[in-house]
């Protein structure tokens, strides 16, 4: 089923990678060098901390992960679940994403902490927007597992199987996206500090009218 994406679907995953790798890189580069797109880290420092006995920087984790979850959460809210289907609200998704990202710059600015769980929020929501379409795992704000599954891709190519080439090109698409994110914050935040957060809000606002202007010239009728 994978072989019948559509190519909208790759330059989609390619513009969502880049957002959430351009967020990620923005709070690595920020105040607090905190990894924003992804859990795994934070988690364990959670772990860390509490035999360190740290219950600031607990409670900064702790917010981080939340902001993470209530992103996901409204998703779920919003959308029945995470296959991709056209008519269903990701472009309300994707304004409250922008938003979340605009409010991020404030507290950035004044060096609060805060800032951080609006930006893990956003990109909550935009893990949580499609996480499988045509049999594929997607996920556009790490690539952790993508890594994984190109790595089973070409284990399994050694044993003689055939390489899905339509999956290996939306995958390396992902992974190329995120990477290009990280290399546009760390030429924008040098220049524009916590305004750089308004590039990818920009980009999930364009992202969602674009959307918008498909459904309306395919007819489709928002759904949920």
């Amino acid at each position: 089923m994978i072989s019948k994406l559509p190519k909208w679907v790759e330059y989609g995953a390619f513009v969502l990678a880049m957002t959430a790798g351009c967020v990620n890189g923005i709070g690595l580069l920020g105040f607090e060098h905190q990894a924003i797109s992804h859990l795994s880290g934070t988690a364990t420092l959670i772990g860390t901390d509490i035999i360190n006995n740290n219950p600031v920087k607990f409670v900064h984790l702790m917010g981080v992960l939340a902001g993470f979850f209530g992103g996901a959460f409204l998703s779920g809210v919003v959308l029945k679940d995470g296959t991709l289907i056209l008519g269903r609200r990701y472009d309300f998704l994707l304004i409250i994403e922008a938003l979340l990202l605009v409010a991020a710059i404030y507290p950035m600015q004044q060096g609060a902490a805060y800032g951080l769980y609006f930006a893990a929020a956003a990109c909550g929501i935009q893990n949580a927007l499609v996480t499988s379409y045509s049999g594929a795992i997607v996920r556009t704000t790490h690539i952790t597992g993508i890594i994984t599954d190109l790595g089973l891709m070409f284990g399994a190519l050694m044993r003689g199987h055939p390489l899905n080439q339509r999956k290996l090109v939306l995958f390396c698409v992902i992974v190329a996206g995120f990477i290009l994110g990280g290399t546009v914050s760390a030429i924008i935040y040098p220049m524009m500090g916590a305004y750089s957060f308004a590039a990818p809000a920009f980009i999930c606002v364009a992202l969602a009218g674009v959307y918008r202007v498909h459904m309306w010239r395919q007819r489709i009728s928002p759904k949920a």
